[in-house]
This record gives C-alpha cells, sequence and structure tokens, in this order.
C-alpha cells in the first residue's frame, strides 16, 4: 500500500503505526535513510498488514471497538481525515494493536505523544491532576503533572535538551505506572504506592523543551516561523539530530543565574544548536515557566533527568547540604548510575535550585552512547530508574528530618 507523510511523522513512527520494521520500510523506498521525512512524501508499506472491508452502516468508532483499536490509530493509519464519511465496499487497513498501556515508549517522544497520553490519563486515573506552567517560544503548553496529595513536595523534570526526548518518555511511562498502580491499590517495585502519594506530592513536567524537541525529531520546512533564523544556526543544515537548544538556539540548561557569566565564558556568545546560554539568565519563556512554578512551590528536592552517561550530579561549588551525597549513594545502589558532586559546568538548573535553596538538587543522566539515546536501551533505562523515582521523596524527607531533629 501506499503511505503519505503527515507532519510529525518519523519512519520509527510509521513502522509501528503498521506493524513493520524500519528496515522493512528502507526497504521498500529507496532513499529513505531516516534522516527526516518530508510531509508529502509517498511510501511503500509492504508486510504483515491487516485489512477489513467496510460494512453498509460502519462507524469508525464501531470498527475500532470491534477490533480493539484507538479510532485515532486507524485514520493514522489509512491517510483518514477526522470526519471521514465510511464508504461500503471500501477497504481499510487495520493497524496492529496497541500495546499495554498508553504511553508508547517504542518511538520519538514529542510534545504530539505527551499531549496526546496526557489526555488519555487523565480520562482514565482521576487521581492524577496537570495545570500549565507556561508556554514554549512556538507557543506549546509545558505541562506540570501531579501525582499526589501530600504536603510535601519533589519535583522531577525532562527533555531539557532537544535530542533528550528519551527522558519525557521515562518520566511519563512513570506517571502511568504510578496512577495505575493507585488506582488498583497496588504496591509498585516494592513502594506502597497509596502511602507514598498521601504523604508527598510528586510534580513531572516531563518536556520542558518542546520546540526543540520537535525539531530535532521531525525537523524543519518552510513553514515553520524560525525557517531561515534556525537554518542559519544550523549551518544551513537540515539534520537536527545534535540540536539539544530550544527553537531559539538557546540551551534551556545554561540559562540559570547560578555562575551563569562563568558558563558565559566557555560558550558560544550568539544563538547555537548546542551551550549558547543566551544573552541574558532567563531569556526563555521555557526558562522563566519552570523558575516561576519551582518559586511557587516549596521543593524538598529536584531531579532534572538529561541523557547520557549513567551519572548522577549531585553538587554545585560546595553549596548543596551534607545530605545530598548520602542520598546519591542511594540512588547509585537503585540505579547502578555513578555519582559525581559536580559536572565541569555552570549555569543549570540543578545548580540554581541548590544555589537557591540549600536544598538536595541532582542531574540523573541517563543511556549510554550518542543523543539521541537508542530507542532499544529504554526498558533498562526505565527499570534503572522506576524505584529512584519512587524513593527520592522518602530519601529527602528523612534527611529533612533528621537534619530538624538535630537542630532541636
Amino acid at each position: 500500500m501506499q503511505y503519505t507523510v503527515r507532519k510529525g511523522d518519523t519512519l520509527q513512527k510509521i513502522a509501528n503505526r503498521f506493524g513493520v520494521s524500519v528496515e522493512a520500510i528502507r526497504c521498500c523506498n529507496a532513499g529513505v535513510v531516516g534522516v527526516r521525512l518530508i510531509p508529502g512524501q509517498i511510501l511503500s508499506i509492504a508486510g504483515p498488514l491487516r485489512y477489513y472491508e467496510i460494512q453498509l452502516g460502519d462507524t469508525l468508532d464501531f470498527i475500532a471497538q470491534a477490533f480493539n483499536l484507538a479510532p485515532e490509530r486507524i485514520v493514522a493509519a489509512n491517510n483518514f481525515s477526522d470526519r471521514v464519511e465510511l464508504e461500503p465496499g471500501e477497504v481499510m487497513v487495520l493497524p496492529p494493536s496497541q500495546p499495554d498501556g498508553i504511553v508508547r515508549t517504542d518511538e520519538e517522544y514529542t510534545h504530539r505523544n505527551l499531549a496526546h497520553d496526557l489526555a488519555a490519563l487523565l480520562d482514565t486515573y482521576p487521581s492524577l491532576g496537570m495545570e500549565v506552567i507556561g508556554y514554549s517560544v512556538l507557543g506549546k503548553p509545558l505541562y506540570a503533572i501531579r501525582l499526589g496529595t501530600g504536603a510535601r513536595e519533589v519535583f522531577y523534570s525532562g527533555a531539557w535538551h532537544a535530542n533528550e526526548w528519551m527522558t519525557a518518555a521515562v518520566l511519563m511511562k512513570f506517571v502511568e505506572n504510578v496512577a495505575r498502580a493507585y488506582a488498583r491499590n497496588e504496591w509498585l517495585d516494592g513502594y506502597d504506592v497509596r502511602q507514598l502519594l498521601a504523604e508527598f506530592t510528586i510534580w513531572v513536567v516531563p518536556l520542558v523543551n518542546p520546540d526543540g524537541v520537535e525539531l530535532s525529531v521531525e525537523g524543519i520546512d518552510p513553514c515553520h516561523p524560525f525557517y531561515k533564523e534556525v537554518l542559519d544556526i544550523n549551518g544551513g543544515s537540515c539534520n537536527f539530530t545534535g540540536w539539544t537548544a530550544n527553537v531559539r538556539g538557546v540551551d534551556l540548561n545554561h540559562q540559570w543565574p547560578a555562575g551563569w557569566e562563568e558558563e558565559a565564558k566557555t560558550s558560544p556568545n550568539r544563538p547555537s544548536p548546542r551551550h549558547y546560554g543566551g544573552h541574558t539568565p532567563l531569556s526563555e519563556p521555557e526558562a522563566q515557566a519552570v523558575y516561576a512554578f519551582t518559586k511557587a512551590h516549596d521543593f524538598l528536592g529536584v531531579l532534572a533527568y538529561h541523557s547520557q552517561g549513567q551519572v548522577i550530579y549531585w553538587g554545585y561549588q560546595q553549596m548543596e547540604p551534607p545530605e545530598s551525597r548520602a542520598i546519591a549513594e542511594r540512588l547509585q545502589v537503585l540505579s547502578t548510575y555513578q555519582p559525581v558532586r559536580t559536572a565541569n559546568s555552570y549555569a543549570g538548573y540543578k545548580d540554581w535550585f541548590i544555589q537557591e535553596y540549600r536544598r538536595p538538587g541532582y542531574t540523573v543522566e541517563i543511556g549510554v552512547g550518542v543523543n539521541p539515546v537508542p530507542l532499544d536501551q529504554f526498558d533498562a533505562i526505565y527499570r534503572q530508574n522506576q524505584a529512584v523515582l519512587l524513593e527520592t521523596p522518602l530519601l529527602l524527607a528523612r534527611r529533612w528530618d533528621e537534619e530538624n531533629r538535630e537542630s532541636d
């Protein structure tokens, strides 16, 4: 069959949609090398496809229910419009059954994935909360997800860098697993979820840099509002797999007023695919949103997720509290990641949090190799981090209570 590429498509997403491999699509389409697809491009799809002949009286919802498929997946697999009128006798493709759960972790994770999954999670699990804490340069909402209702708060964030989108998938799978365990009154990985969420509120901003992630995954076309500027920043190349900045070429993790001037001495002095800290600290709306959100809460500590290296950075300029090391060592036991006191850099979110509050803050680097981390590492990465995400609130509270008892 023939498939017309749409905005947001990648080879992996199309392969998942039809239940075939990326290699099979490449074999049927000479010249498709996987760097980027162009909307409007027509691909040949071959493989074990399922078909259905539309019957009189059929509706999209009826067919979706009959084959246990989401209606939007049928629409996507057949290049239908959202308001398609089904014609009896026409043959449609039935996509493969959806993997267990809501959050897909076998494809690139963008803001489009996040918005879809978050809507489904909120509908399925009423215990979840959500608020929009701000907007990206291009107006995409920055979502903060709330797990629990406890008085003590912690904060997890991910996808600060464009080609580190796997961190968003890790955090979203965590949200789903915790919400499911809470709804079923089950323990998760040896932790009592109901008790945890009664004592703590865990806030998660899975995707800090939605514009940059979209650019890294999908590339750019002439309709993009920053088309000329972005191409100039990227040296005329349409390959954005190495891009880490937001859409204005500012590194959101070099934006923070914690040694910003020192970091600027060794960083680019103009918009760049990576490492440019902006003309001033907190110049970008994404950083401003996280700053205001942090200021509005009383977090015991924070985890900022990045990739790669399997490292946990836990200090900043010796401003971190004494308990930070012990917590990092416990996180090493849970994850096997190596604790390192400080990275050879400044102006990161974790750096600012430690400087501002003198509380524990951690940068967690998932995966090994080159960014973007390959999808086949996801399962191992998630296993390494689920207990980290579950136990961190308990570790932060324990150290906080011990410190307060000693000061009394």
